[in-house]
């Protein structure tokens, strides 16, 4: 008995529906978070529904001021943390990328080994002596701690994602540019650059996502209120000692998710092309 073009749609079609509802199945916490900004605090945990009985924005209002300064505050310092540390990541690992997939140097796959390690090393291993370190420089509860490191070319995800990316482009590009009168800064800049604006988006986007998000190095360098980022200031909203104010809170949380979200869906077609032809799986 042979089947039927309509019975062979029949898995695809319960293939997508199953996507979906575990789409949606992975959303419902978002949207419950969406939902319980709109419904005044009381009623966020005695009224289960999503949608909201009685409809307000008072929390965003409440939100937007309940602490020292204007929640703009917070999200103008996390926007010049955010982008220092992408300029500082463009720049910098796609300099030592340069430098691994083309320059010929002693030890090369040594460093290269050693670079690729860092990435196993956790962040609380290396804490304490960076903290001694900016705090002699001075540096406590300024954006230098949480940028300057960037300028290092520190984070090996991204130096081995643009290695991988450049490597598959022609060495012929190269040699083209060098007949040309380029040296190496005019080969990366003028060739190896433009070529790798895939490898850029992603390495932009994922700092821009984990920067923004990031709360265990902002709380540890950033000590004063008008310095906090938008993590550490939403930490401030929970008080261990008296009623936390739920509603703002959850309002606060979807403004700060509104920037991931704009960024992430501007730059998501460079994200996947970065991905898929950089050899990582």
């Amino acid at each position: 008995m042979t089947s039927t073009p309509r019975t062979r749609r029949r898995p695809r079609y319960l293939a997508h529906a199953g996507l979906m509802a575990f789409g949606l199945f992975m959303l419902y916490p978002l949207i419950w978070l969406l939902s319980s900004s709109f419904k005044p605090t009381p009623e966020i945990f005695t009224s289960p529904g999503l949608i909201p009985e009685n409809f307000t924005l008072e929390n965003y209002v409440a939100g937007w001021t309940a602490l020292d300064s204007p929640f703009s505050r917070y999200l103008l310092n996390s926007l010049i943390v955010v982008v220092g540390s992408i300029i500082g990541n463009l720049l910098a690992c796609s300099l030592a990328a340069y430098a691994f997939a083309r320059l010929n140097f002693k030890f090369k796959r040594f460093w290269f080994a050693v670079m690729l390690g860092t990435i196993m090393l956790p962040i609380h291993v290396v804490i304490v002596p960076q903290y001694i370190l900016f705090a002699q420089l001075d540096w406590i509860n300024t954006y230098w701690p949480l940028i300057v490191p960037k300028l290092l070319a520190t984070d090996a995800f991204f130096i081995f994602l643009m290695v991988q990316f450049i490597r598959g482009l022609p060495k012929e590009l190269d040699e083209a540019a060098r007949i040309d009168g380029c040296g190496h800064f005019g080969i990366f800049w003028r060739v190896i650059m433009p070529l790798s604006l895939p490898a850029l988006a992603t390495t932009a986007i994922f700092t821009f996502i984990w920067t923004w998000n990031d709360f265990f190095s902002q709380l540890i360098f950033l000590t004063g209120p008008d310095m906090y980022t938008v993590p550490v200031a939403l930490r401030t909203f929970v008080d261990a000692t008296s009623q936390t104010p739920w509603g703002p809170v959850f309002a606060m949380s979807i403004v700060s998710l509104g920037p991931i979200f704009g960024f992430f869906l501007a730059g998501q077609r460079y994200l996947v092309r970065g991905i898929a032809t950089s050899g990582i799986k």
